[in-house]
């Protein structure tokens, strides 16, 4: 029997919402295999996962922490930002890496930065929570995201926006009902595009892509 889809309105564009996966909230099904690397100058709908699904981005602090490393690549250049949202346990980016950050990519640089703030932070506040996150490796002691994070290139106005669509629905559907309205999450690019309230400075208007 064919799974019944699901549909919401975001702005005048209708999206289907069948392909979420209700263990996890409003996430994609993962394909069996995950295309991570990203190109420079293209633009990609990209997703960064909390290692085992916790939800460390049910404290701001660790919010800021991410919001903090974007400002400052796009500040730099490194990167363009069109979109996101920050989630309990992952975070979703329309997002172009223009160069490298250094030796490392730009998104390599976004990864490790705020793994060694979220290490250090839980360290001062919580130790104990970091036993969570402990892993056995050569190079760590500890993983805050999950390896692989999903990276799917936007070569269409038409997958844009769908992506675009599909991040500002998130703290709607699924398991979190954070609010009732996208526009009303904070930590979104939803109130930029609906509303034209630009409230994250980094934000660059993805319309002006296509």
């Amino acid at each position: 029997m064919a799974k019944k889809s699901t549909w919401t309105t975001i702005g005048k564009r209708k999206i289907e919402l069948s392909n979420l996966d209700p263990s996890h909230g409003s996430c994609l099904h993962e394909p069996p295999q995950r295309n991570s690397s990203m190109a420079l100058g293209e633009i990609y709908f990209w997703t960064a996962t909390v290692n085992k699904w916790q939800n460390l981005f049910s404290n701001e602090q660790y919010i800021e922490v991410v919001l903090s490393s974007l400002r400052f690549l796009s500040d730099s250049k490194k990167i363009d930002v069109f979109a996101f949202v920050i989630i309990p346990n992952h975070v979703h980016l329309i997002w172009r890496a223009n160069s490298l950050n250094g030796k490392e990519s730009s998104q390599g640089s976004f990864l490790k930065y705020t793994a060694h703030e979220f290490k250090k932070m839980i360290r001062k506040d919580n130790p104990k929570e970091l036993e969570s996150y402990l892993i056995k490796a050569a190079n760590k002691d500890y993983e805050f995201w999950q390896r692989d994070p999903l990276a799917i290139p936007l070569f269409t106005i038409e997958v844009a926006y769908q992506k675009l669509d599909y991040i500002h629905s998130n703290p709607i559907v699924g398991k979190w009902q954070l609010v009732n309205d996208p526009c009303d999450y904070q930590y979104s690019s939803a109130r930029f595009y609906e509303k034209g309230v630009k409230d994250f400075e980094f934000l660059k208007d993805l319309r002006e892509e296509f």
